[in-house]
């Protein structure tokens, strides 16, 4: 089964009603209630970095590779609209890693976690075959953007840039480190950045909400899904990033494919009707199913693929 499928089956042998749970499986992050009238949101989630499947650690610092496990689950409450309020962490370490990695490990994490003013308050330590860093992030907010709710009119908007990253560790793979014009994607790739402030400013007004993880045509197609509606996405405006079309160029890639098909950008794209600080067009919502790419060709469906962890 794919990794959708694997989620809804745990889904519907999981999930039961219990008081302050607004929203359990299925989104970027689940929402709680609080406050005497249920006015606060907390939002909840947890995301792991796992040796040889997220990472390779010849191609990251040991800070870096802390700096990541923490942005990652960080990212999932951000696209709910939610500010990262403290965080836990569990490790799983081979014996290979030393104490002086685990304590750098230990200072990318905190760089992030002071970057977003969201501490590490406690955690696990254990030992395992690969090296495995477990986060679950906490966060707040008033209102909780889901996937489900854009609508046939809607713009559908991007905070961040998409396919930079996978340009870098295309990058590394091919042993390209070292040029210049790769280095803005192996920045990317190494230290991706949380888009809190964009999060904050999308919550009253965006109608639905992801967090580009898994690649641009896929979780778009998990809004596209989720809400009912049809999504196209304008060639054009990804083509607008200069630095994309750089990279993409130094690669001898096709800038959209790495764009529509890259990962681990942990961009935000929300379905809204109204222009949102932070955030540029990249498309419009439709009515119909499925996500298609609009080219100066015409509209070409995609297929919603991107990483899946038993694809």
């Amino acid at each position: 089964m794919s990794e959708g499928a694997r989620i809804s089956q745990l889904a519907g042998l999981l999930a039961f009603d219990a008081p302050g749970i607004e929203l359990g499986i299925g989104d970027d992050a689940a929402v709680l209630t609080s406050g005497p009238n249920g006015d606060r949101k907390l939002v909840w989630t947890i995301d792991e970095q796992v040796e040889e499947v997220h990472f390779r650690r010849d191609f990251l610092s040991w800070s870096d590779v802390g700096w990541r496990s923490y942005v990652a689950a960080a990212s999932d409450v951000a696209a709910m609209g939610a500010v990262p309020w403290c965080a836990l962490s569990a490790i799983v370490l081979p014996s290979d890693v030393s104490d002086q990695d685990l304590g750098e490990i230990g200072c990318g994490q905190r760089d992030a976690a002071m970057a977003l003013g969201a501490p590490i308050i406690g955690g696990n330590l254990s030992r395992g075959r690969s090296l495995t860093i477990a986060t679950a992030v906490l966060g707040t907010c008033v209102r909780a953007v889901r996937r489900v709710g854009a609508c046939d009119g809607d713009g559908l908007w991007l905070a961040g840039s998409v396919g930079i990253a996978r340009a870098g560790l295309e990058a590394l793979l091919r042993g390209l480190g070292e040029q210049t014009r790769l280095a803005p994607a192996l920045a990317a790739w190494r230290r991706p950045r949380p888009y809190i402030a964009e999060a904050v400013a999308m919550g009253p007004s965006a109608h639905a909400a992801i967090d580009v993880s898994d690649g641009l045509a896929c979780d778009v197609g998990h809004m596209a899904s989720a809400s009912g509606v049809r999504i196209v996405i304008e060639e054009a405006a990804l083509l607008a990033d200069p630095v994309l079309c750089d990279v993409a160029d130094a690669l001898g890639q096709r800038a959209s494919d790495l764009a529509l098909y890259g990962g681990e950008d942990y961009a935000i794209v929300i379905a809204s009707d109204v222009d949102v600080a932070g955030f540029r067009r990249i498309g419009s919502v439709r009515v119909g199913s499925g996500v298609a790419l609009a080219s100066c060709d015409g509209l070409r469906e995609l297929e919603p693929k991107g990483f899946d962890h038993f694809g």
